[in-house]
C-alpha cells in the first residue's frame, strides 16, 4: 500500500514536469538518513520544463563493402580487398561519429578513417583516423549491465564538430591477436556508421532558495526529488534504500513493485543487485510507430512522463549537494567541505574542498536515454584516468555538446546503460557530472572492464598520445579526486587491491595492487589514457594529496 502510494505521488510529480500545467508537488516526507549528512540543498524557484529540443538524434548507416577502383585511401593508394566503408554521402547534421558492429568481444583488428563535410562552409577535411581499440571500455564481463542489453562492439567516437556529409573506410589488419574471435584479415559483423548530433544547448538554471522554501513566501510547496536516498555508499549505517516508483528508460520493472536497493557488487562472478527492481531491461529506443492521432499523443505523454521522471530521479540523486534541477553543484571551500560530513568536534579527515562540477542537467543529458534506476559499488578506493579519445578540435564551450554526443553513442549506438564515465573534464579544468546516480555517491560505471568494482572513472575529453594535456585538466583532475576520494578515505598518493572481473591483462578474480589514482592502462591492456596523459599522473597523485591535507 505504501509503495502503492509512493509511486503514485512520484508519477504525479513527473507528469507535472511533463505537461505545461502551473501545478505544484508536495514534498514527500523525508526518513532520518544514517551516516553523515550534509548541508541542505537549494531548489529552484520552479519546475523546469523537459529539454524537448535539446535531446539530439542519431542516424545509423550500414557499410557496404566498397569497390576496388573506388576513391583513394588517406595514402593515396586504391581500396584493398574486404574494406567496407561509404563513399561520400549526404546526410543529416551531426558532430560526432563512430563504427559499431554486433560483438562486443569481438575486437575491429583494422583501421577506420572518416572524413566529413562542415555545414559552415561546405569544405571537406581531410582523412582522420578513429581509434579502434575500444572493447576495453564497456561492464564487466558476466555482470548484469553486460548481458543485459546486448551491447555491441564499438570504435571510439570522434568529434568532427557540425558536418552534413561523411565519408569512411574500415580496412581489414592483419593483427591475429584475437583470432579467437574473427580470421586474420576479417571486420567484424555489422559494421555500422553512426553519426551523432548532440542537440541544442541546454538552459542554465539557478537559484538560491532553499529546498522546500515557498516560492512566493507563504505556505506553498515546489515539486521537490520524490526519490530518497539514506546515506552514502562506503559510509556506516547506509541502507542504499532509494524508490524508483515508475520505470524509465523504455522498460518496465518486473518483481513486487517495492523500491530496489543497490547492491553490493559481487567479486565471484555472480552479477551484484542492480539499483533497481526486478530484471535489467533494455536501454530505450525510439518509437518507429509514426502514430498519430489521439494514440500517437498518448504515446508521446508517456515518453514526455518518463523523461521527466528520469530527470528528477538523476536531480533528486544530488539532492543533498545542490539545488534540485540546477545546472551545476558549487564549489565549496575546504572548511565548507569538512563540515557537511558531520564529523566529531576537532575531527580533521583528510580531503579536498569540493570542486564545482557540472550537472547532468548542466551538460543537457536526455535523461530518457538512460536505463531507469541506478547501479552501485560497496565504495571508491580507486581513480581510473582516461582520454575519451574523441580528438582535441573542440573548443571549451562545445564540451557540453562532445559529452552529450558521448552519452547517446555509449547509450544508443554501443547499447550501455548510461555514459561509462562517472566524470569528465574538459580542456579547460571544467569538471562534468558523468554516470547518473549521485556525484558523491559510489556509482559503478562501464570505463575499466574488469575492474568497474570499487572504482571510479575520469574521463578527459580528448585525445593525449602525441599531445599534453592541458595543466587547467590535470588540476581538475587532482581537484576531483582530493574530493570525491576523500569521501571514501582513500589516499590519492597511496596503493590498494582490486579484485579483477575479468580482462586482457588480469584474469578473473586476480587481487590486483593498483595506484589510487591509475591510468585506463594498469588494469587493462590499451594505450588510453596516451603516453602523455598517463605522464601527468603522477602530477595528480601529488597534487591530489595536497589538497586532503597530506604531506
Amino acid at each position: 500500500m505504501r509503495a502503492s502510494l509512493v509511486s503514485s505521488l512520484a508519477v504525479g510529480c513527473a507528469t507535472a514536469l511533463a505537461l505545461p500545467l502551473s501545478l505544484t508537488a508536495p514534498t514527500p516526507a523525508a526518513a532520518a538518513a544514517p551516516g553523515p549528512r550534509l548541508a541542505p540543498a537549494l531548489a529552484p524557484t520552479a519546475p523546469d520544463a523537459p529539454d524537448a529540443d535539446v535531446a539530439g538524434s542519431t542516424q545509423s548507416l550500414p557499410l557496404e563493402p566498397l569497390a576496388p577502383d573506388g576513391p583513394r585511401n588517406r595514402a593515396g593508394g586504391r581500396t584493398a580487398a574486404g574494406e567496407r566503408g561509404l563513399t561520400r554521402s549526404e546526410v543529416r547534421p551531426f558532430s560526432l561519429v563512430g563504427v559499431v558492429w554486433d560483438d562486443a568481444r569481438a575486437p575491429l583488428d583494422g583501421t577506420v578513417q572518416v572524413r566529413s563535410r562542415s555545414t559552415a562552409d561546405g569544405t571537406w577535411s581531410r582523412w582522420r583516423d578513429v581509434e579502434t581499440h575500444n572493447e576495453e571500455h564497456g561492464a564487466d564481463p558476466g555482470t548484469v549491465e553486460d548481458r543485459g542489453a546486448a551491447p555491441r562492439g564499438g570504435t571510439a567516437p570522434l568529434w568532427v564538430g557540425a558536418s552534413d556529409g561523411v565519408e569512411v573506410r574500415v580496412r581489414p589488419g592483419q593483427d591475429d591477436r584475437h583470432d579467437r574471435h574473427e580470421r586474420a584479415g576479417e571486420l567484424p559483423r555489422g559494421l555500422r556508421l553512426e553519426l551523432v548530433d548532440p542537440g541544442r544547448e541546454p538552459e542554465r538554471t539557478t537559484s538560491t532558495r532553499a529546498m522546500g522554501a515557498p516560492a512566493d513566501g507563504g505556505g506553498g510547496g515546489v515539486a521537490a526529488p520524490y526519490t530518497h536516498y539514506t546515506g552514502y555508499p562506503g559510509y556506516p549505517g547506509y541502507t542504499g534504500q532509494f524508490t524508483r516508483p515508475y520505470p524509465v528508460g523504455g522498460h518496465t520493472s518486473s518483481g513486487s513493485g517495492q523500491p530496489g536497493q543497490p547492491g553490493k557488487s559481487s567479486q565471484s562472478g555472480k552479477p551484484g543487485k542492480q539499483g533497481q527492481s526486478g530484471k535489467p531491461g533494455k536501454p530505450s529506443r525510439p518509437s518507429q510507430s509514426g502514430q498519430s492521432g489521439p494514440a500517437g499523443e498518448s504515446e508521446k505523454a508517456e515518453q514526455a512522463v518518463r523523461k521527466a521522471t528520469a530527470a528528477a530521479e538523476s536531480a533528486g540523486a544530488n539532492a543533498e549537494l545542490a539545488p534540485y534541477g540546477v545546472s551545476s553543484i558549487p564549489a565549496q571551500t575546504h572548511a565548507q567541505t569538512v563540515a557537511s560530513l558531520h564529523k566529531a568536534p576537532g575531527a580533521k579527515p583528510y580531503i579536498g574542498a569540493r570542486p564545482k562540477i557540472v550537472t547532468r542537467k548542466g551538460w543537457g543529458a536526455d535523461e530518457g536515454l538512460r536505463e531507469g534506476g541506478f547501479s552501485y559499488t560497496k565504495t571508491v578506493k580507486a581513480a581510473f584516468v582516461h582520454h575519451s579519445a574523441t580528438g582535441n578540435s573542440y573548443k571549451c564551450g562545445e564540451a557540453a555538446s562532445v559529452l552529450r554526443g558521448i552519452y547517446r553513442y555509449h547509450v544508443k549506438s554501443m547499447h550501455w546503460r548510461d555514459i561509462g564515465y562517472n566524470f569528465a573534464v574538459d580542456k579547460c579544468g571544467t569538471i562534468y557530472e558523468g554516470r547518473a546516480g549521485g556525484v558523491a555517491k559510489a556509482v559503478q560505471g562501464a570505463h575499466t572492464m574488469g575492474f568497474n568494482s570499487d572504482s571510479m572513472g575520469i574521463a578527459v575529453l580528448g585525445s593525449y598520445g602525441s599531445t599534453n594535456p592541458p595543466a587547467a585538466a590535470v588540476t581538475a583532475i587532482a581537484r576531483l579526486t582530493a574530493w570525491k576520494l576523500g569521501l571514501f578515505e582513500a589516499n590519492p598518493k597511496g596503493k590498494t587491491t582490486l579484485t579483477s572481473g575479468g580482462g586482457n591483462r588480469f584474469k578473473k578474480g586476480s587481487k590486483v595492487k593498483l595506484n589510487v589514482i591509475s591510468g585506463h592502462r594498469d588494469g587493462f591492456s590499451t594505450e588510453c589514457p596516451g603516453k602523455r596523459l598517463y605522464g601527468k599522473l603522477g602530477t595528480a597523485r601529488s597534487a591530489s594529496a595536497k589538497y586532503q591535507g597530506r604531506s
